[in-house]
């Protein structure tokens, strides 16, 4: 008996032991769990120490793309103004179609995705979207000269596209619930302004389109028109994967509130967009023929003078066509002449000898294009300083100075050019010009010069990019016969 105790207790003693050292290995392997977990970093601090935000997006021109100043478009501005507010570097990683972007967010190529994006129920099932930024509508494009489409039943018979996996599509699919017998062609690879040109080139007899990709694109085929829209205003957001971690998202919900509250947000997009309602279809026929008629002789000149004074050569065209439509022998009735409509004492002052010379006048245009701007107060910063400097080249610095007062009397701020081109046509009205130094002006003509340059910039813009873009699928595939046009817009 006294051995069996003996044996008994052994035991107890060695389970004891054993006890003792598994709570032990407990609690290291809990200390080293929390360790662990205190010590993993969000995806918003992750990009905070690495100092590099990643945005996915298409080519286009509400999207992203780089011209002569470098990257532009609205997505990329505010992706960028995003970045700075974390302090970080923006990275842009470009996409082929929806489908590779959509597999593609939260991965290597991008935290978040940046494309004009319209929010669908669909979508928020396997994605989470931001804070809305902007609304669009879709538009149903056909070409001018058909009947004008006005319901879903006559659209039925004719050629129908749209964007692959858009929400576009997703739209259409539901029509069909009401309308079993329409039919539609969904375009893979393909983009906005592709569909555009197809309907513009008679290629389609309809296409879904959003309706700021159209306001934008719609002076490059001018034919494409809206017959009616096919839904009503959707909300347009950035988006993120659909992870536990909503650091990032969190962050990009609070930027684009504080964004929206100071004016940026609608600063940004007067910035893109305000120029498109100077579109007229004759006008823009009239340009496009131009560019492949006349510009070509003088591009050579307006590339030259830009380098020079470090200038983007398609604002000085656009300049040179709003004032004689890139005609050298140019003449008003009030006696201003040639490429850049110079006058006899500002020719003299500029030292321009001969103003029909078109490679004189350009130059001397563009000196004194800059002259103006360099004259401004240093309070207006880019890129209103470039409008309010067309302004006065129109209008004269006195009266543009004049409009800035109005602009203050009224609380507006005259650093703005949305603020004051509001007050420039009131420079025509008695009762403001009489309390003005520079008394009546034809206040409205400078701010139509303004959005007429704009917009002639935009379309050159893009004509140079579709060129680019032409050539380099050309030299890729030569034999390819069902390509419709570059890659030049967004897909939503």
């Amino acid at each position: 008996m006294r051995h069996w105790y003996k044996h008994l207790a052994r035991s107890l003693r060695a389970t004891k032991i054993t006890v003792r050292r598994l709570i032990v290995v407990a609690l290291l392997c809990t200390l080293a769990l929390n360790l662990s977990t205190s010590g993993a970093q969000s995806v918003l601090e992750q990009v905070q120490k690495e100092g590099i935000l990643r945005m996915i997006t298409f080519v286009g021109p509400t999207t992203y793309f780089e011209d002569a100043r470098g990257p532009n478009g609205f997505e990329y501005l505010l992706a960028k103004a995003f970045a700075d507010h974390l302090g970080v570097n923006l990275e842009v990683h470009l996409i082929e179609n929806l489908d590779a972007l959509f597999h593609a967010v939260g991965g290597p190529r991008g935290h978040f995705a940046g494309a004009g994006l319209t929010i669908t129920e669909q979508r928020k099932k396997r994605l989470l979207f931001s804070t809305p930024y902007k609304t669009v509508r879709q538009a149903l494009v056909y070409r001018m000269g058909d009947p004008r489409p006005s319901t879903i039943e006559d659209l039925i018979g004719g050629r129908l596209v749209a964007v692959a996996n858009s929400s576009h599509t997703e739209h259409l699919k539901q029509l069909t619930k009401n309308h079993p017998d329409l039919r539609w062609q969904a375009l893979r690879d393909t983009e906005m302004l592709d569909l555009m040109q197809m309907v513009h080139e008679g290629q389609a007899d309809y296409a879904v389109v959003d309706s700021s990709a159209y306001a934008l694109n719609r002076s490059l085929y001018p034919k494409a028109r809206t017959g009616f829209y096919l839904t009503d205003e959707q909300a347009v957001a950035w988006v993120f994967p659909d992870y536990e971690d909503t650091s990032l998202l969190k962050a990009a919900n609070l930027f684009l509130e504080k964004f929206s509250a100071s004016g940026k947000l609608a600063r940004l997009k007067a910035r893109i967009y305000d120029h498109t309602d100077s579109f007229s279809v004759a006008g823009s026929q009239l340009f496009m023929r131009r560019i492949d008629q006349r510009l070509a002789k003088f591009r050579p000149m307006f590339e030259r003078a830009a380098r020079d004074y470090d200038l983007d050569w398609r604002l000085l065209a656009s300049m040179a066509y709003q004032e004689s439509h890139w005609n050298p022998k140019a003449k008003s009735p009030t006696g201003v002449r040639g490429m850049m409509m110079l006058t006899r004492d500002t020719a003299r002052e500029l030292g321009v000898e001969n103003r029909l010379s078109p490679e004189q006048s350009i130059r001397g245009g563009t000196r004194y294009f800059v002259e103006i701007r360099e004259r401004l107060p240093e309070s207006i910063k880019e890129p209103d300083r470039t409008w309010f400097a067309l302004a006065a080249y129109n209008v004269g610095m006195g009266h543009l100075e004049d409009a800035r007062v109005l602009t203050q009397r009224h609380k507006g701020n005259p650093n703005l050019w949305r603020d004051v081109r509001e007050y420039l046509p009131l420079l025509q009205q008695k009762k403001y010009h009489a309390t003005v130094k520079h008394g009546y002006a034809r206040g409205n003509e400078p701010v139509r010069y303004v959005k007429n340059i704009r917009h002639f910039r935009s379309i050159l813009q893009w004509h140079d990019i579709q060129q680019v873009q032409r050539e380099a699928l050309a030299k890729e595939a030569p034999t390819a016969t069902n390509h419709v046009g570059g890659s030049l817009s967004l897909p939503l």
